[in-house]
């Protein structure tokens, strides 16, 4: 059992870009959750992943299979900034702005997992997931 998820998949994925030059690691598989699903979710809406699928073919245990794929923008960097233990929470007015706006900001607010920028436009805060640049 894994305590901080989140925090798991950004290391996945973070390690497979690191070594994508020399191995072409270009999928990473994790456990599922709704919650990662819709990480993935926003994002390949972003740019920054290829596209992503849940594999159920295990009912009990599904995995979450990300394509990173070279077209879309190159992730830079990923940081986990809420933490099981310690949470950091951003009220509407004052949401990070993640390298000036080309990064966004992975805000967990009471209407769903969504990007600082759509946050800002419902006024709505939340906790601070973390950074994507």
């Amino acid at each position: 059992m894994l305590n901080d998820p989140i925090s798991n998949l950004l290391t996945v994925i973070r390690n497979a870009i690191r070594t994508s030059d020399k191995s072409k690691h270009r999928t990473v598989s994790v456990q599922s959750s709704k919650q990662l699903v819709k990480i993935a979710d926003i994002l390949q809406k972003n740019g920054y992943i290829e596209k992503y699928r849940v594999n159920e073919y295990q009912p009990k245990k599904p995995t979450l299979e990300i394509l990173l794929g070279h077209s879309g923008k190159n992730i830079l960097g990923l940081k986990r900034i809420s933490t099981p233990g310690l949470k950091v929470y951003a009220q509407a007015k004052a949401l990070p702005n993640v390298l000036n706006g080309y990064g966004i900001a992975i805000i967990s607010t009471s209407k769903g997992i969504m990007t600082n920028k759509e946050a800002k436009k419902l006024g709505l805060g939340g906790e601070v997931l973390a950074y994507v640049w």
